[in-house]
C-alpha cells in the first residue's frame, strides 16, 4: 500500500530530507502515488550513513608494493594443474548438465555512440548489422544446439533501458530464443545528493534525481527479483557474467568454464595481458592471500612498471569485466554490506533549485553512490584469473568512430579479423581488403567451421556466413 503524505513526511523528517515534498500539492493523484513509491524505495537510513560516513583511506601504493599476481592460468594452459583438454571436457560436461546460466549487464544507453537506444540494440555485425543482443542470442542458440540444453540468459536493464529492451525482445520473437529462456530484470537506483549539504536533489517536482546503482548492484537486483532462487531451483550452479558492449565475448566458452570448475573457484575472471604498464583496465592482483582489483587510476606508476624475472610486467592481469560466479557464493554474499560497499562519485546532476527552477550545472555539484561488481573478488574463498587473447575475446564498443579506442569500426574489424583467421585455418584463402563475418549459428568456433568450408576456396568479396 502506498504511503500517505503524513507517513512520508514523518519518515523524511527523521533524516532532514522533508524538503522533497515541497511541491506535493502541485502533483495530481497519479504523480503523488508514483513519487511516494519512489521515496519508499529509498533506504533513508542507509543513505544517511553514506552521507555522514567517510570512505576508508586506502594506501594503494602500499597495496601495490605488496601485490603479486593471483592464481592465474595463461592462454597456453600454464599455471594450471590440469590440461587444456581436461578444462574443455569439464566445461562441456557442465554445459550439457544445465549447470550454466548467463547474465548480460545491459543498463547503458548508446549516448556516447550517438545512438539514442539501449546499447544492446546497437548494430555491431561487420556485414550483417546484427545488434549486440542478436550476436549474443545467436551464440546461446548455437551453444544450446551443440550441448542439448537451453542456457538461460538473465538480462539486467536500467530504468533508462528497461521498457525499450523488453519491447525489442517481444517484437523480435526473442531473437530466436525461447521466451522462457530470457529473464529480464531491472537494476536498482540510488538518489543523488547535494555535495555540500547532503540533501536529496529533485529532478522534477515529482521525482528524485536518481541514477543506476552501478554494475555492483547486480547482486541486489538478482536477489530482489527472485533470480538467485530461480537459478538454484533450475539447477544452475554457475553464472557467466559479461557486459553488453563486448560483441567478441567468448560466451559460454567451455575451456573457461572448465578452468573455473577444476580450480574449485568461487569467482573466476577473464583477463588480458596488459600491453603497457598504465593501460586503462582494472588490475587483478593478490595481496596477503586475497585477490582484489586495483583500478588503473589508483595504481601508482612505480607499481605498474614493476617487472618479473622474465622482463614482463609483474602485474599483467587486466580485467575485461567477464566473470564466472558460483551461484552458491552469490547467495552467501547477497546480504553482505562489506563485500559490495557503495563508492562515492562527484558528478554534474541536473536538478531543481530552491525556487523550483531547473538547473544544469557546469561543474560537479552532487554525490552519486554506486557499487562495483569486482568488489566481490576479495570475498571469494578461492578466486583465479584466466588469460584470454584480446583478438579472440575483447573488442568493446564504447566510443563513437573517430576515437582512438573501443569504437564500432575497430570492433567490427576485430570480428572480421577473427573470422578471417578461422577461415584460413580451415584452408580457405581470404583476399586482402575482404570483410568476413560468421554467425555463431553457422559455426560456433574454429573447429566447427572446418567441416563447413571447402578447402582451397578463395573468398574474393565480402561474405556473411549465415544458416
Amino acid at each position: 500500500m502506498t504511503a500517505s503524505y503524513d507517513q512520508l513526511l514523518e519518515s523524511l523528517q527523521q533524516y532532514g530530507q522533508e524538503h522533497v515534498l515541497k511541491y506535493w500539492n502541485e502533483l495530481d493523484e497519479l504523480a503523488q502515488k508514483q513519487f511516494a513509491d519512489q521515496i519508499e524505495n529509498v533506504d533513508l537510513a542507509e543513505l544517511a550513513n553514506l552521507i555522514e560516513g567517510k570512505d576508508d583511506e586506502i594506501d594503494f601504493a602500499d597495496l601495490a608494493a605488496r601485490a603479486e599476481l593471483p592464481p592465474a592460468v595463461a592462454v597456453d594452459g600454464s599455471g594450471a594443474d590440469w590440461s587444456l583438454d581436461d578444462a574443455r571436457e569439464a566445461g562441456e560436461a557442465a554445459l550439457r548438465a544445465g549447470k550454466i546460466a548467463t547474465l548480460v549487464v545491459a543498463g547503458g544507453q548508446g549516448t556516447r555512440l550517438g545512438f539514442d537506444k539501449p546499447k544492446g540494440m546497437f548494430p555491431a555485425g561487420p556485414l550483417s548489422d546484427r545488434t549486440l543482443f542478436q550476436i549474443f542470442a545467436d551464440r546461446l542458440i548455437a551453444t544450446g544446439k551443440r550441448y542439448g540444453v537451453q542456457v538461460p540468459m538473465y538480462l539486467m536493464t536500467s530504468e533508462a533501458t528497461d521498457a525499450a529492451t523488453r519491447k525489442y525482445f517481444e517484437s523480435n520473437n526473442y531473437l530466436g530464443l525461447d521466451p522462457s529462456q530470457v529473464i529480464i530484470f531491472q537494476q536498482g537506483t540510488m538518489p543523488a545528493v547535494d555535495a555540500e549539504t547532503g540533501k536529496l536533489l529533485l529532478a522534477s517536482k515529482g521525482s528524485l534525481a536518481l541514477s543506476p546503482d552501478g554494475h555492483g548492484g547486480t547482486l541486489r537486483a538478482l536477489d530482489r527479483n527472485g533470480c538467485l532462487d530461480k537459478m538454484k531451483a533450475d539447477g544452475n550452479e554457475h553464472l557467466f557474467y559479461w557486459q553488453v558492449d563486448n560483441p567478441l565475448v567468448a560466451l559460454c566458452d567451455p575451456m573457461f568454464i572448465g578452468h573455473h570448475l577444476l580450480a574449485k573457484s568461487e569467482l573466476t575472471s577473464q583477463v588480458i595481458r596488459k600491453r603497457y604498464p598504465m593501460e586503462k583496465v582494472g588490475n587483478l592482483v593478490q595481496v596477503d592471500g586475497k585477490t582484489l582489483v586495483i583500478e588503473y587510476s589508483d595504481l601508482p606508476d612505480a607499481a605498474a612498471e614493476m617487472t618479473s624475472p622474465d622482463g614482463g610486467l609483474k602485474l599483467w592481469a587486466g580485467s575485461i569485466a567477464v566473470h564466472l560466479f558460483e551461484v552458491a557464493f552469490l547467495i552467501r554474499e547477497k546480504n553482505s554490506d562489506s563485500s559490495l560497499p557503495f563508492h562515492r562519485a562527484s558528478k554534474k546532476v541536473p536538478h531543481l533549485d530552491a525556487t523550483g527552477t531547473p538547473v544544469k550545472p557546469e561543474t560537479p555539484n552532487a554525490t552519486k553512490f554506486e557499487k562495483f561488481i569486482f568488489d566481490l573478488v576479495p570475498s571469494a574463498q578461492r578466486a583465479i584469473v584466466v588469460e584470454v587473447e584480446p583478438a579472440k575475446a575483447f573488442a568493446p564498443i564504447k566510443n563513437a568512430d573517430g576515437a582512438e579506442t573501443d569504437t564500432p569500426e575497430l570492433s567490427k574489424k576485430a570480428i572480421s579479423d577473427l573470422h578471417r583467421s578461422w577461415l584460413e585455418s580451415a584452408g580457405a584463402t581470404v583476399n586482402d581488403g575482404v570483410t568476413v563475418e560468421i554467425n555463431a549459428k553457422f559455426a560456433l568456433d574454429e573447429g566447427e567451421l572446418a567441416g563447413k568450408v571447402e578447402k582451397n576456396c578463395v573468398i574474393d568479396a565480402d561474405r556473411y556466413f549465415d544458416v
